[in-house]
């Protein structure tokens, strides 16, 4: 195989890779945006690094992490938190940790986009005792 010939398919290798990108956002896989979770908070998810990452953009309640086993972070406010963390591929979504402001744990997760309006996330301990919610996209 020639040189040129090598950089061509590798060319086109690139371009294949890049145009699978926008069907996924096209079929509601791209979970950036604002998240109504269940209990009336908001989530802001957006890229970061290979994935996704969450911060709370609003809460219910006093808004402080009052449950947070470090002593020093109990009266930090929950907005701007970074309480998702989806970095790895897995499957339609992505796997990685979520913050939970309630009981002041973090726990392995997912996160798998359900069309362009719904977003499940699941929170697991041990990856076996899960609880999950699906988020509804803020327009």
């Amino acid at each position: 195989m020639t040189a040129s010939r090598a950089l061509r398919s590798l060319a086109l290798a690139a371009l294949a890779m890049l145009a699978a990108g926008p069907g996924l956002a096209q079929r509601g896989g791209d979970p950036s945006g604002t998240w109504l979770t269940e209990s009336g908070a908001r989530v802001r998810v957006a890229r970061c690094g290979g994935g996704y990452c969450g911060t709370l953009a609003s809460t219910t309640g006093s808004g402080l992490d009052v449950n947070n086993p470090d002593p020093a972070l109990k009266s930090r406010k929950l907005v701007g938190v970074q309480i998702l963390t989806a970095t790895a591929p897995s499957g339609d979504g992505f796997e990685g940790s979520l913050y939970n402001p309630n009981d002041g744990k973090t726990y392995s997760g997912s996160m798998t986009p359900k069309g362009p309006d719904h977003l499940a996330v699941a929170g697991c301990v041990l990856r076996v005792l899960c609880k999950s919610q699906t988020w509804t996209r803020v327009k």
